[in-house]
């Protein structure tokens, strides 16, 4: 834990705000006396998100059907003849 001095506060803020960024806790000091702890955010938790299978949902939908327009689809059946 790093401590700073109100002159310190005052005058290079942003050394103490960089000390808070990497995640340290900074005491401020006034007299000699702890008067402020300054701390860093919690860190949100990560949260997983699920895509949908699309092709899975376009598979249940239109079954094997090939759709106009897909051209990947029509080179498939190029190649397939």
């Amino acid at each position: 834990m790093k401590t700073a001095n109100v002159r310190q506060l005052r005058h290079a803020f942003g050394d103490v705000m960089d000390w808070i960024a990497e995640g340290q806790q900074v005491e401020i000091v006034k007299k000699g006396k702890v008067i402020a702890l300054l701390s860093p955010p919690p860190r949100p938790k990560s949260k997983k998100v699920k895509l949908p299978d699309f092709a899975a949902r376009q598979k249940r939908i239109f079954g094997d059907r090939i759709l106009p327009g897909n051209s990947v689809a029509e080179e498939r059946e190029s190649y397939e003849c």
